[in-house]
């Protein structure tokens, strides 16, 4: 007699991706995650704030009031006003939307133009890379930020206004960017390097793919990783960068506010109005070390062989 077939469970086990797993890592990584939601809260407060006060207040980062003058943190201002009456709480949200804004654009330009030319070098190679990137080292070898302030004090503001915007945003934007790819350039070709010789590039290629097809739709997907964690260590250079250059007076123009700015105005009178300085200052410094943590928490995420924070 045959014994009856009994039909055994099999057990299906569902691959992850490596986004999949990054988020993972990147959930138990406490810090990180809790820089993300302060940053969250600063953005929303920098972009729904201001407005929210000036229908609520009547406050407006440009209206003054010279008659009330400088005075302290009070339940009606709770940062305090500056030597023209001006809430420093409004200016602090209106300088955040500047001083980011700046970064944001700035770091996606770099980002933009540091993985076409990184990309581009590394994958066709010979004579073409060697250029190309000798003429990284040369821009290397000079210091980007006298780059960017012959760049803002030769170019008239005036001469570079687009639709309106103003012409220091413009220069700001594009100065900034242009001079914070060549890092990005060469860490991008290094990835390249090492990928236009995989298999997948090569399968690509046996069946006919266009080699800039194989380039931009194969190659440079699978450099994200290291391309999204050096743009989280970009915006806060950008940021520091551009507050340096407002407070030599380069940078962004009066009316508007940075925080650059509303630093260089605090520095100037923070022995009499000490408040002047440490809102902005303050709220400057947190998004910083929350940007950098965050860049830390995600090159975990993004790097398997990274030890696993708890």
């Amino acid at each position: 007699m045959t014994e009856p077939k009994t039909e055994r469970a099999v057990e299906v086990v569902q691959g992850t991706s490596l986004w999949q797993d990054a988020w993972k890592r990147w959930r138990r990584h406490r810090v990180s995650v809790v820089s993300a939601v302060v940053l969250a809260v600063v953005l929303v407060a920098c972009l729904v704030g201001p407005p929210i006060v000036e229908l609520v207040w009547g406050w407006t980062y440009a209206g003054q009031d010279v008659a009330l003058g400088p005075t302290a943190p009070s339940l009606s201002h709770p940062f305090g006003t500056d030597v023209l009456g001006r809430d420093v709480l409004v200016r602090t949200m209106h300088g955040g939307r500047v001083s980011l804004a700046v970064a944001f654009v700035a770091t996606f330009v770099s980002l933009v133009v540091g993985v076409t030319y990184g990309a581009v070098s590394g994958f066709v190679g010979g004579r073409v890379d060697a250029t190309m990137m000798r003429i990284v080292d040369l821009l290397l070898s000079t210091p980007y930020l006298l780059l960017v302030i012959v760049l803002m004090a030769v170019i008239p503001p005036s001469k570079v206004s687009i639709a309106g915007l103003d012409g220091s945003f413009v220069l700001m934007f594009g100065a900034l960017g242009l001079v914070s790819w060549l890092v990005l350039a060469r860490i991008v070709r290094g990835q390249v390097l090492s990928l236009k010789q995989r298999e997948f590039v090569e399968a690509a290629r046996a069946i006919g793919v266009r080699p800039w097809t194989i380039l931009f739709r194969h190659i440079v997907p699978n450099t994200l990783g290291p391309v999204i964690v050096y743009s989280t260590l970009t915006i806060p250079s950008v940021m520091l960068s551009e507050a340096f250059l407002s407070f030599l007076g380069l940078g962004i123009r009066e009316p508007q506010a940075s925080w650059g700015t509303l630093v260089n105005d605090g520095a100037n009178a923070m022995v009499v109005y000490p408040w002047l300085l440490l809102a902005p200052g303050m709220t400057m410094t947190v998004t910083l070390f929350c940007l950098n943590f965050l860049g830390d928490g995600l090159r975990d995420a993004l790097d398997p062989n990274a030890r696993e924070t708890a």
